[in-house]
């Protein structure tokens, strides 16, 4: 039969739409432009970039998108393929990038959702127990931080993705990684005052290298 060549890998990315105190979401922009940023740039042989969607900036009300996004990357997945869904956030407050670590099964917004939802301590998913439950990624973060920081990004890794939409959506997206065997992952970025949105566009192509190259 010969052997079999090195895995192909796909990403997903996910972004967000506008929400309060963020009038101009950076990862709508980024999102909408990657397909077109990426062509021009080229990705590694094996790595492909799938989807690219954005979501509204709301917990229980964006569930159906992100859920009919992530299921139908499954449908289209074959046997020697690893799928990693990539979702993109904004911290206002951030100088640099962040690659989150880990999801903490807590909802507690600090202002209302876009749909006006506005949990506090409650578990996003209630059959996992405790608000102090915590999922890690099975992604290498410290291989693609180093692959990052090599490339010239201010990046770092935190453990902490707050307790707004951000961490809601990866909990929920890294339960479902852990029971299809895809990969999840989340990283912050700042707002395009803090670093220009040329930067962030070479960043997040960076990275989808770097996922692709630590899989």
């Amino acid at each position: 039969m010969g052997s079999e060549g090195p895995k192909a890998v796909t990403i997903h990315v996910t972004g967000f739409k506008k929400f309060q105190g963020v009038a101009e979401n950076p990862t709508e922009s980024i999102v909408t432009n990657l397909k077109d940023f990426v062509e021009r740039r080229g990705l590694p042989p094996g790595a492909t970039l799938g989807s690219c969607t954005v979501i509204e900036t709301a917990g229980d009300g964006a569930l159906p998108l992100l859920y009919q996004t992530l299921e139908s990357s499954i449908s289209s997945t074959t046997n020697n393929e690893q799928v990693v869904w990539l979702h993109l956030g904004v911290n206002s407050g951030a100088l640099k990038f962040a690659i989150e670590k880990q999801a903490v099964n807590e909802a507690t917004f600090r202002c209302p959702d876009e749909l006006g939802w506005q949990p506090q301590q409650l578990p996003i998913v209630s059959e996992d127990g405790e608000t102090s439950r915590a999922r890690e990624t099975s992604c290498c973060t410290a291989e693609i931080l180093k692959y990052l920081k090599k490339g010239g990004f201010d990046v770092t890794i935190s453990d902490d993705a707050g307790r707004f939409v951000c961490n809601y959506v990866y909990y929920h997206s890294l339960r479902l990684a852990e029971q299809k065997g895809h990969k999840s992952l989340f990283v912050h970025v700042p707002l395009f005052s803090r670093i220009n949105e040329e930067t962030q566009m070479r960043f997040v192509a960076s990275l989808l290298e770097a996922i692709a190259s630590t899989c």
